[in-house]
């Protein structure tokens, strides 16, 4: 698998980091932004966006699975768009991985409790978002979905050695 990221620091930068040591292509999709770094030194491919919108774009167009760690208002922005156009079938169903049930299990609380209650959203759109723990639980969820997807013929990309 490739990895896309923000091509960011930190987590951003040590999942590129593992993609380029596991063999596979390392992406990096940056913002312009007054205070943005640049791209991390592990981004194999890097492409920089001026609006947020196009970014989202390729971030969809290319991914098999998300695996959304903790983060601020950029993350929940991508995770609610990535859910929505799920949720609409704008695009092809794909996995959602939250890894950390301490940062994300109050907001799957609050959409079960608060918004289903509230007939806003319905419970299929929760259940599209699957909280784990570890790095291992994440890929283990998300390669899993996938590869079921594609036996389902529900692929979102041509079938490829693995």
């Amino acid at each position: 698998y490739a990895v896309i990221t923000g091509g960011g620091p930190g987590i951003m930068e040590a999942a590129n980091k593992g993609a380029r040591e596991a063999g596979g292509i390392s992406v990096g999709l940056g913002i312009e932004l007054p205070h943005e770094q640049g791209m991390n030194d592990y981004v194999d491919l890097g492409i920089n966006f001026r609006y947020f919108f196009a970014r989202k774009t390729m971030f969809l167009k290319y991914s098999d699975g998300f695996v959304i760690m903790p983060g601020g208002m950029g993350t929940l922005d991508e995770l609610f768009e990535a859910v929505t156009l799920v949720q609409t079938q704008k695009v092809p169903s794909f996995p959602i991985a939250l890894v950390g049930s301490r940062f994300w299990g109050g907001l799957v609380d609050w959409l079960r409790d608060t918004l289903v209650e509230a007939a806003t959203i319905d419970a299929d759109d929760v259940a599209l978002l699957q909280v784990v723990d570890t790095a291992a639980d994440a890929v283990d969820f998300v390669v899993g979905a996938a590869r079921t997807m594609r036996a389902n013929g529900l692929t979102r990309t041509p079938d490829r050695a693995e």
